[in-house]
């Protein structure tokens, strides 16, 4: 494709509005010549051959209008290439397409480059994250893409920096740290490019940081602007005057008063753009800590305040980064509801009129409305169950909660529906303009949540949410497990936004399903937590082909064509916060998910194969005896809760990503797992060193704890050898 004819092309697609607004419309800045521009990326829309942006297209529908594979053939649909990849985390990226070239980010932050119809490797780049990173990463080592501007490729990498590099060569144009890395910020989600400005956000509410997202000049890496969500500890005079009013809505007194109650906001994932309102969307993350008793604690021990700009929709301008308008999600968030899943614009008609709509299903289970001009609240029905409230307020636009479950204060614990991991994570939805259908890939999976008593911050090491994460790891008596299990499904639904209902639903055998794509072919793609990677019918769920991927599948699927043929392209690898915190051996369940990590690529009549599917190891569980006191394993369960359990799961019930610590080897000796946990032994490995937030007796009494769950699995399983990678 000759990129300059496109851009002129691309431009006669282009409301007049949205010409005002691009002042260097035909321009290839960033690279002198031809590179990608302001036309190609407002105007992408009208190129299906390639995937040039995160979402497709600025509005973020995830929709292709190529239709070469569709209903009737895709049964057809076969192999084309596939490449292994060099890390055995989570994949969680989207690949862009320019040009018959594929490029995408992988575990650890690293890029890779391949000839889109062959798989021919052009090029890759390591940024060298240091290990010892992965104690700062919520939910695996991820990375979910990059953005294109002129001749450059920018990304975030997980220890906080944007790299810019050359799209034809892989060599680094500029790097840019854009994070106080003493802290545990981390990048996972990718930037966006307006007008020669790269925006990032970043992530680390979990661990007590304050969120931003800042605009960088894509040519040189300088900082152009930066907006916090959240106001500063202190006297919020001299702030901006969206923080001052933000500030009437937090106890001032406590935020800011240690470095680890950040406040939060981290601005992790998804962003929108409208070119003809030059708004740009962002999804404002969770508080730090999660429990508002700690964080903004009114007179009752109860938590006050809405505390803005959490779990909030925030348009800002582009240019400068002016607040706009705010829509709060979840006023006073307790639960990290975050707002940062996928936002998606579209135009549709509501009660008559044609509106311009912004639609997002975030964690908190309902799905949202929002007219993007005014940030008006239009409409919110719960797209999964939903305890916490009964509905949404149609003239305020705020939740009905339900008193029992607001956890935000030391005492009664509660069940709340949905949990942390909300009832959609990060997996991107799609939109398809002919069925006017929102594809939701939704779960089912509630949580206790339990306020700590007395809890502290730590500025080390470990979650600073203000809940006993270890309050839920009752005795392992069999039916507990399976009643766990039986609570966990995972669902692709198909959501009408104006009537605000299913249209249809397909269940899956277990949460944590892949993201989303919607053809013109009348298709909608979507990888499996059993390890699929499927093809249904946009209009009524009907599965129309199924590939096995021998790996659970995450990451969100893109088409492109090269020489007029069509191609299916994902990234396979299981990973993330559901495979590192909920993934064990469940009673019953079928088989342990392994990671697999692999780029598959698809066309009608591949004849591809994959290699054959490696075996699993059968390791039985062979535990030290448990000889601690009642009260030693009381305090390494505590301790595992808050320390351990976001990697290595609660009740220490291991996932295939990461060790299962009741198989580790280090548990047979106090010397060797204190080598690990104090030590740093493993920290190359993501196994950082927690000396300074536990103490010698508190590592011990979680080895101790980890040895008394092994040896009440071990009693459950008896002589069952359960499938180990």
């Amino acid at each position: 494709m000759d990129l300059k004819r496109w851009a002129l092309g691309g431009a006669l697609l282009i409301s007049a509005g949205t010409l005002a607004n691009c002042s260097q419309i035909f321009e290839a800045t960033g690279a002198g010549g031809e590179g990608i521009t302001t036309a190609m990326l407002v105007g992408a829309d009208g190129d299906g051959a390639n995937w040039i942006s995160h979402g497709r297209t600025y509005s973020e529908q995830r929709y292709s209008p190529l239709d070469a594979v569709n209903r009737e053939n895709v049964g057809q649909l076969g192999l084309a290439w596939y490449a292994d990849m060099d890390t055995a985390r989570g994949q969680e990226a989207t690949p862009l397409v320019i040009d018959g070239k594929l490029y995408l980010t992988t575990a650890w932050s690293k890029v890779k480059a391949f000839d889109a119809t062959t798989g021919k490797p052009l090029w890759e780049y390591d940024p060298k994250v240091p290990g010892e990173t992965a104690v700062k990463a919520c939910c695996d080592v991820v990375n979910r893409g990059l953005a294109a501007w002129g001749d450059k490729l920018f990304f975030g990498t997980l220890d906080g920096r944007l790299i810019a590099l050359n799209r034809d060569t892989g060599a680094v144009a500029w790097e840019k740290v854009t994070v106080d890395q003493s802290k545990s910020y981390t990048i996972t989600g990718a930037p966006r490019v307006i007008d020669g400005k790269v925006i990032i956000g970043n992530g680390g509410a979990e661990f007590g940081v304050r969120g931003f997202v800042a605009a960088y000049d894509a040519n040189s890496g300088e900082q152009l602007w930066k907006f916090y969500t959240v106001p500063e500890g202190g006297d919020p005079k001299d702030a901006p005057a969206y923080l001052q009013k933000a500030a009437e809505t937090w106890n001032m007194d406590v935020l800011g008063a240690s470095d680890a109650i950040g406040g939060g906001g981290t601005v992790w994932d998804s962003m929108a753009y409208d070119p003809d309102l030059d708004l740009l969307y962002i999804g404002v993350g969770n508080g730090s800590p999660w429990n508002r008793a700690y964080r903004s604690p009114g007179k009752d021990g109860t938590g006050e305040g809405d505390n803005l700009y959490l779990s909030s929709i925030v348009a800002v301008r582009p240019k400068t980064g002016e607040y706009v308008w705010h829509y709060q999600t979840t006023p006073g968030e307790t639960w990290d509801y975050t707002a940062t899943q996928h936002i998606m614009l579209a135009d549709m008609e509501i009660d008559g009129a044609m509106r311009k709509v912004l639609m997002q299903a975030p964690k908190n289970g309902f799905f949202y409305v929002i007219d993007r001009e005014t940030g008006k609240f239009l409409s919110a029905k719960p797209y999964v169950s939903v305890n916490w409230a009964t509905g949404i307020d149609p003239k305020t636009g705020r939740p009905i909660e339900n008193p029992e479950t607001r956890v935000d204060k030391t005492g009664k614990p509660a069940v709340v529906t949905p949990g942390a991991l909300g009832g959609h994570n990060w997996h991107p939805m799609a939109y398809s303009p002919t069925e006017n259908l929102v594809y939701i890939p939704a779960f089912e999976a509630g949580m206790m949540y339990a306020p700590e008593a007395d809890w502290k911050p730590d500025t080390a090491r470990g979650f600073n949410v203000g809940f006993n994460l270890g309050a839920g790891d009752l005795p392992p008596d069999g039916g507990f497990r399976k009643q766990v299990a039986g609570t966990l499904k995972g669902m692709l639904v198909a959501w009408d936004p104006v009537a605000q209902k299913p249209r249809w639903t397909v269940e899956h055998p277990g949460p944590w399903n892949g993201g989303l794509l919607a053809t013109g072919g009348g298709l909608v793609f979507q990888g499996t937590t059993g390890s699929e990677f499927n093809a249904y019918d946009a209009a009524n769920g009907k599965k129309l082909w199924s590939f096995a991927a021998q790996t659970g599948v995450v990451a969100p699927p893109v088409t492109y064509t090269v020489n007029g043929e069509q191609y299916v392209a994902v990234l396979a690898g299981w990973g993330g916060a559901y495979a590192l915190s909920v993934d064990g051996d469940l009673i019953n369940r079928k088989a342990p998910v392994r990671n697999i990590s692999r780029l598959l690529v698809f066309k009608l009549g591949g004849a591809a194969k994959l290699p054959p599917e490696p075996a699993l190891a059968d390791l039985p569980l062979d535990p030290p005896p448990s000889t601690a006191a009642p009260e030693v394993i009381a305090v390494g369960q505590l301790k595992y809760g808050r320390y351990c359990a976001v990697c290595h799961a609660p009740g220490a019930v291991g996932s295939t990503v990461l060790p299962d610590l009741r198989r580790a080897g280090s548990l047979e000796s106090a010397a060797a797992w204190n080598a690990v946990v104090e030590g740093g032994a493993l920290k190359d490995n993501g196994m950082a060193s927690f000396k300074g937030s536990l103490t010698k007796q508190e590592i011990e009494a979680i080895r101790a704890y980890v040895i008394k769950r092994a040896n009440e699995d071990k009693a459950i399983e008896g002589t069952k050898r359960v499938a180990r990678k």
